[in-house]
């Protein structure tokens, strides 16, 4: 045996304290011009009866995408969703039941994959009570209404609206909330949504054109009641 063949032998793992690790997704989606994020009622205490994010703690054998994945294939039912790690929450009192450490996840869910949710699953619209970069926690409604969100949540939700708005003017951000084809008008209101403030049109189809993320498909809207504008898709 050698030398770290005896110590790990003989280590003992219950020397230290360890806190519980788990994962917690934000799925975020806009519909009608508002920034919304898919949230559960909590059926168990505590914060019994109070809404939060899909989450759960991480198992021995699996890695922490794993575990973000199982989360909101098992809380959501959504499969095959593209997520990004965001910041890791351990605020020693976050948890009352223990010390717990999460690791949080966001993702950007075009509208149309979040209509037959499961029972008890509901999109609650996100309030911003800041502007720009500032950060902090926002609030979140249901049917017009504050609802009681549990644990940091909040803080999670802000952190992503947070992120979003920070990553708009230099990464792609906001094409996964889209059809496969668009219109320079639909684009431009998912970043008026996210950022909580308009856009110069013409500046900002400019800008969009001379990233060359997208390209234009050659087509035009159809069944529109008005000049049908240019399609675009991802380059």
């Amino acid at each position: 045996m050698t030398a770290e063949s005896d110590f790990l032998a003989s280590y003992d793992p219950t020397e230290f304290d360890r806190p519980s690790t788990a994962v917690d997704v934000a799925l975020v989606t806009i519909i009608d011009d508002q920034l919304r994020v898919l949230v559960l009622r909590r059926p168990d205490h505590p914060y019994r009866g109070s809404w939060q994010l899909p989450g759960g703690f991480v198992e021995i054998d699996e890695s922490l995408d794993q575990a973000a994945a199982r989360v909101i294939a098992d809380k959501a039912g959504l499969a095959d969703t593209f997520i990004e790690q965001l910041y890791t929450f351990g605020a020693p009192d976050r948890d009352p039941r223990t010390r717990v450490i999460t690791i949080a996840y966001y993702a950007l869910v075009e509208p149309d994959r979040l209509v037959d949710l499961p029972n008890g699953v509901e999109l609650a619209t996100i309030d911003v009570p800041w502007e720009g970069e500032t950060g902090g926690p926002v609030a979140l409604h249901l049917d017009g209404g504050a609802i009681e969100v549990a644990f940091d949540h909040e803080a999670i939700v802000g952190m992503v609206v947070q992120r979003l708005r920070g990553k708009l003017d230099y990464a792609p951000v906001g094409y996964e909330l889209l059809p496969d084809e668009f219109t320079l008008h639909d684009l431009q209101r998912i970043h008026e949504t996210v950022l909580g403030r308009s856009l110069n049109k013409d500046s900002f189809r400019r800008r969009m054109v001379a990233t060359r993320e997208i390209e234009g498909t050659g087509r035009r809207q159809t069944g529109v009641g008005y000049r049908p504008a240019e399609l675009y898709r991802v380059r």
